[in-house]
Order: C-alpha cells, then structure tokens, then sequence
C-alpha cells in the first residue's frame, strides 16, 4: 500500500530534527528544534446553485461546471447590487465571482456595463489581465493602466476598455483628475474589484480609502453608482475593512466551500546557543537546511525571507546543501529584480524547471503556482493572516503539502514556538483604517475640488468630514467658498455648473494637487535620497529623515548600503555615497510626549486605560556606529537636529505606584521595569493588529508630566494615526497577557530579542529591567509569571 505523501512530509522534517539533535546534544541544553507538528486534514468541495443562471454564453467561457458554495452566494449578492467582501482561502476561486459579473453586465446588448479593478500591485494586475484574455469572455476589452502603459495604450484604454486593471496609485494621479476623457466609461460603471483587501490598510488603506470616494463621487456626477467586489485572503472583520475602503455597507462572504488537500504544518525553533543572553541559533541557516532537505527529496519548494538581503544568503547557503546538477535550479526571487529576470523565474515555476525559490513577500501575492509541495517560512511574518498567504502557496492542485514556520528571535517569533497551537485556533488579525485622519482627508478633498467643485451634497461620501475640512482648506488659501448662483467654475476640461441653492469650494492653488499627495506616506513631506551626481536613490518621510538620513548614517535600499554625506531638511534632500556595509547606525533620540485629551477611558481594572490624541517631539541627538558582524559599538557621535513633532494617535496605561511597590519595586528601577514592558508590548502588538513594529512608536517614563503618575504609551507612528491606537486599546488585556508570557518564556537572564530589547530604541536599550517587567505584568494582569530574580539568585 502506498505511503501517504503527508506521512512522508512529516517523517522528512522530523528526521532532519533527530539528526540535528543527536549531533548537538553533547553542547546544547535542548538541542530540539521541532517544537510543534499540526495536521490539518483534506476538505471536499461543497457547491451553491446561482438564483439565476448565468447567460450561456458567459457561463460556457469558465472552465468549470459547478460553483463553489461561496462562489455562488458571493455572485447572487454581486448581481443584486450588493457590495461584497470575499475572504476564503487561496485558490478558492475568487477571481471567477468578479469575472462572471462583469462579463455578465459587459455582454449586455443595451448599455453594457464597465468595470474598474484595483490591484496592490502591477504584477497582479498584469497577471488578471492574462487571465481575461485567456478566458475571452464576450463583450470584455481589459486595459492595463499602469505606470508602464505608453501614451497609445492610455489612449487606446480610454476609448475602448470595458474592463481597466490598474493599482490605486494611477487611479490617483492618472484617471482622476483627468476624468473627462474617461466620461463614458464611468458613466457606465458597474463594479469595482479591489483585490488583495487585506493590503490596504494602515496609512496606505486611509489614503485608498479616499481615492474611492473620489471614483465614487465622479461616477455619480457620470450616472453611476458602481457595487464592490473586495477580496481577500483571511482577515478579521473583513465588511467592516472594506465599508471603511469603499464607504458603502458591505457584506462578508467566508464560507469557503472551495477543496483542498491535506497540509502539515511544523513549527520550528532555532536553539539556544547561549542561555545567558538567550542568543539562538540562525533562523536563515535553519531554513536553508530545510529547503536544501526537501529539494533532496524531490518536492518543489517555496521558501519565505524577510529581506531582500536574507533572501539572497539562504538561496547561496541553499545551493551549497544540495547535489551540484541541482544548484542552478535553486533561485532567489524579490524586488529590485528585472522585470524580465522576475518573469523568467515565476515562468520556470509554472513549467516546473526550479526546485526551490527563495522570496521576499513578492510571492506571497501574484501569479498562481501548482505544483508546490512544500512552503518554508524564514521567521514568522508578523501576523497569522499573512502566516495563511504564505502557507497557502503549497498544495495548490489538492495534493498534500507541507509547511514549516522556522522561528526568529524576535518576541512575535518567541511568542508563536511558546504557543504553537494559538496559531491555529485564534481568528486572524483585523486590518484598520482611519479615513478621518484630517493629515489624510485634506490632501485628497483638495484633489476632490480640483476635480470637481465640492458642494453640500458631497457629503454623503464624506459625512462628518467635509464641513471641517473645507474650513481649514480655505483658511490655508487652498479653496475659496463661492456663493449661490450660476456659472461655472473648473478648469482644463471639469467645467462643473455652480449650485443656484448653496455655495461651492473651489481649487484656489496653482498646478496639480495630486502631486502632493503619497499614498503609502501620512508625512506632509518627504527628503529624496540621491547620489552625489543627483541619481535618485530612494525617498524617507521628512518626520522620519533626522533618525534615518543624518549625516554618517548607513543607509540600507534595495540590498545597497550607502553612507549620508549631507542633509538638508529645508531642501528635501539627502546626498549619499556607496559604503562597503561593515558598520551599521542607530539614532539617539530625546523624546518629548504631550496628552491632548481623552477620548476613551477604561477604568475597571487595576490601571487607568485611556486612548486619545498626542504629540510627540522628537530631537535626535546623536548615534552609533556598530560592527555589522559583532554589533560593537565602534563609535559615538553627537547630532545638533531641529526637533520633529508628530501630531497622531495613542493608547497608554497609568499604572498606580502602589501596584509597583506592591510587586516588589523600588522607585529606582521604574524607568527600567516600564521601558522593558513597553519594548515587548510593541513587539507583540501586531497580533492584534495588521502592523508592523515600525508603524508604532513608544514612550515610558516614572512620573508622566500630564498623568502624574507611572505610564507607558504606545502611538501610532503616522501623523494623525492609521487606527492602531483604538485596536491597541481595545485588546488590552489580551496584550498585555501576550505581553507577559513573552516575557516569562524567554530563557535569557536579563534581557534580549527575543523578550525586552528593541532594535529601534532611541535609548540603545538603556535602562531595561526584564524580571522588573515580570513582576510588574505580574499584578497588571494576574498572570502567573516565574520569579526570574529568585531563580537567578
């Protein structure tokens, strides 16, 4: 009888744990590497009938002959005008729901109907645009409108396209401010395909968010009313993500009825080499093994890194692992590729001609690959709905698949080795947005007037917005207020009749306000980085350059280090030259955090828990200089900046003095016990919500000057905040649990990565008290925790 291929999966990852430690038992405390094995089971498809078929000559083009149960419920809301937002698994079938419909409305003999698809990014959109013509459903003419489209194909799209595939950046600054000349496509605008939800969130998500009640508000000045089609791989909340995007009420389809293969999941957790500052053994030296292992066994193999740098050394420690005719069949995938060298790769996965690619995130989304056997995650990344993207990239065609998460040392990582099997049982995180960010609502309600005069009825697609926004538009001379009467008012083509009844705001500034408007930035401004000759090199929020552009900072882009010569913040312009990348910086920072009221308080706990607006002012005031290998400090320098101040968001703590002395804590170590608690709180934070460390800033201090008290605070890191703040307070106690269990399961004895260090500290991780921070979440939370200082004594 046949071995089940699963079985063998599993048995090919536990050998490799046997191996490894028998050879590391006689230096290593716990030499196991193989912490947890999850078997989740094959699923049999489960299908739905439509209300009402579709036409012949529409249901004929797919390659299918039924409908997946979540395929047909979505498509029945989508064809009654109801907005949907399908969250199932990869490989679902999704794309087919927004095909059918809009085949179905562009095949009408009378007024067919249009479609607009958004995409994050051009390689999706360049990969559904095959998929359309391959299907060559009736009545669709698809358009690539990206930055890569040349004048004839713009111009071609705009007389023919029934279906236009674009990216949120071009639909900002491409389609519309010139959306005359797209008159009779968006006068028939039937549907709007936003792919890959669970992408547009934070700052990015705040801004799309803004770009589509612009499309909403010109298609309704065209006749149009258009219904949504979001999807998304798992997320949480995903109508309450997408009514935030679209600002439509939305309907969650994630009853995934789709079939799959059975899937082993492995976690995998480097050991401990030193136990004293709890250093491990290499994540990208464990994954390499992995993948080198499977590619010996014959299975084709995706492998996830976190960089572009790392995806680079595990590809090189990959190939000297496997027999030498298979080392060039072992690849290295990310940005800062060709497009042509990508393209080759992505080709010889489809035709099965690589054994293994090793990748950035750029295939966590994409061009769909059957085939692959097996998914090796180098470090968990950063949420348990992007874990799912990843894994879900193996076992494609149904057979079974296997998937291994090789944890780093950083808390999120620790966290997921400790509890292996919350991985699989907590629902996803949910993603967030925050339209009413005015640093965010301003920009684009200038680039709404400049479209279009704005009027009272437009507040139905910014209610509760556009009065205050308008009133500080026109206060910085950027729209003038112009009583009833006739007339018109736009210009260069968006000639718009002036309202008889009530007033307009118009576009009062000079040239073209999208300009000044970055999607994935909440800065007002930004500092071009640029080679002494002036070659671009890259961009950084102006809040952000004195910590990452100073002078004598080692600047990291596209795997290239180089070396800031010069800032100058007025000018918006960094000059960098090559380094050869031994040393690396870190900025020291003095932070100031004003509390400018209270929005929510939670007071039923031992502390006062409170959400609400901040200001953080921030003076960087020198850096360090450290060995890239060893990370020694080879030098200090002193900085003389102006300060940054960033308007945003926050959730804080004040912690009562009588809880710490009751733990046990003298006055003096309270700076170090709450530093250290703040460094774990925000590096476990993004299980609660889609973010990145780097989105969130901290602050902690003894006695805060607007609490009077003990506080830690946590912010967002944009300006006017993404959302961060209010899923932070409203998940407090849970992280604050997480908080303390990362803590207490790390065996270092007095701080590291894995637990209270944090590499972007702008106090080089001084002071920290991690059995302080024990004792503390302790009787915060009422976790049992280890006393670490009786067991170090």
């Amino acid at each position: 009888m046949a071995t089940d291929p699963g079985v063998e999966l599993e048995a090919l990852v536990r050998r490799r744990d046997d191996r490894l430690s028998a050879r590391d038992e006689a230096h290593l405390a716990d030499p196991r590497r193989l912490v947890h094995m999850h078997r989740i089971p094959a699923t049999e498809p489960r299908y739905g009938t439509l209300a009402e078929p579709l036409p012949e000559a529409v249901a004929d083009r797919f390659p299918v002959d039924r409908l997946y149960a979540h395929q047909a419920a979505a498509l029945d809301l989508v064809r009654a005008g109801t907005s949907v937002a399908v969250a199932t698994s990869t490989s679902s079938g999704k794309s087919l729901i927004y095909q059918a419909a809009i085949a179905e409305a562009a095949s009408r003999p009378v007024r067919p109907g249009t479609a607009l698809c958004i995409y994050p990014t051009k390689a999706l959109a360049h990969d559904q645009h095959r998929s359309f013509v391959d299907l060559a459903l009736p009545g669709v003419i698809t358009s690539s409108y990206d930055g890569d489209a040349g004048r004839d194909e713009r111009a071609d799209a705009r007389r023919n396209a029934t279906v236009l595939l674009t990216n949120p950046e071009m639909l900002h600054c491409g389609l519309l401010p010139h959306h005359a000349g797209w008159m009779r496509f968006l006068s028939r605008l039937e549907y709007v395909v936003i792919d890959e939800l669970h992408l547009f969130r934070g700052i990015f998500g705040s801004h799309v968010s803004h770009v589509i009640r612009r499309l909403r508000r010109l298609a309704a000045h065209y006749g149009a009313d258009p219904t949504f089609v979001c999807t998304s791989a798992t997320v949480g909340r995903p109508a309450e993500l997408a009514a935030e995007i679209t600002g439509v009420p939305v309907t969650a389809v994630t009853d995934d009825g789709s079939p799959s293969g059975a899937r082993s999941v492995a976690v995998w957790n480097p050991p401990v080499l030193d136990a004293e500052t709890g250093m491990r053994a290499s994540s990208h030296t464990e994954a390499a093994g992995l993948v080198a292992d499977l590619v010996r066994d014959g299975r084709r193999t995706l492998g996830f890194c976190p960089s572009r740098r790392t995806t680079e050394l595990v590809a090189e420690r990959t190939r000297r692992q496997v027999p030498a005719d298979s080392r060039s069949r072992v690849a290295a995938y990310r940005g800062g590729f060709l497009a042509e060298e990508r393209h080759e790769i992505e080709q010889a996965l489809v035709e099965g001609t690589v054994d293994a690619v090793l990748a950035t995130s750029a295939l966590e989304l994409g061009v769909d690959f059957d085939g692959v056997d097996a998914c090796v995650l180098d470090g968990f990344p950063g949420t348990v709905a992007s874990m799912w993207q990843r894994i879900g990239r193996a076992g494609r065609q149904r057979q079974d698949s296997l998937a291994v998460l090789v944890c780093g040392s950083d808390q999120l990582d620790q966290w997921a080795a400790a509890h292996p099997a919350e991985l699989f049982d907590r629902p996803p995180e949910p993603a967030v947005v925050n339209h009413a960010n005015p640093y965010v609502a301003d920009p684009h309600l200038r680039c709404a007037a400049f479209e279009l005069p704005l009027t009272h009825d437009d507040e139905r697609f910014w209610p509760g917005l556009l009065d205050d926004s308008v009133r500080r538009l026109v206060a910085d001379d950027e729209l003038i207020v112009r009583p009833p009467g006739g007339g018109t008012a736009g210009g260069r083509g968006r000639r718009r009749r002036l309202s008889p009844t009530s007033p307009v705001a118009v576009w009062a500034g000079n040239g073209w306000p999208v300009d000044r408007v970055g999607l994935r930035s909440g800065s007002p401004g930004q500092v071009k980085i640029v080679r002494p000759d002036g070659t671009p090199v890259g961009t950084v929020d102006k809040g952000r350059a004195g910590e990452v552009v100073h002078e004598g900072a080692v600047y990291l882009h596209a795997g290239r280090h180089y070396r800031v010569r010069e800032l100058d913040l007025d000018g918006g312009r960094a000059v960098v030259e090559p380094d050869d990348g031994g040393t690396y910086t870190a900025a020291t920072t003095r932070m100031d955090l004003r509390i400018r009221g209270e929005d929510r308080v939670d007071t039923s706990g031992p502390v006062r828990l409170a959400v609400g607006p901040i200001e953080v002012t921030t003076r960087v005031t020198g850096y360090v200089r450290k060995d890239a290998m060893s990370g020694e400090v080879v030098e200090r320098n002193g900085l003389s900046l102006p300060p940054a101040r960033l308007e945003t968001r926050g959730v804080w703590r004040v912690i009562p003095e009588d809880l710490l002395a009751g733990a046990g804590l003298v006055p003096e170590s309270w700076p170090g016990v709450l530093h250290a608690a703040e460094h774990a709180a925000i590096g476990v934070l993004p299980l609660f919500a889609i973010c990145d460390r780097w989105d969130v800033g901290g602050i902690s201090t003894a006695k805060h000057v607007d609490t009077g008290a003990p506080t830690i605070v946590i912010y967002d890191g944009y300006p006017g905040g993404a959302g961060i703040a209010e899923l932070g307070f409203e998940a407090a106690e849970r992280h604050w649990q997480v908080t303390a269990e990362v803590i207490a399961a790390c065996p270092c004895s007095t701080g590291c990565p894995s637990c209270v260090q944090s590499p972007k500290c702008g106090n080089g991780n001084e002071p920290l008290d991690k059995a302080g921070a024990l004792a503390m979440l302790a009787a915060l939370t009422g976790v049992e925790v280890p006393d670490i200082r009786r067991a170090s004594a």
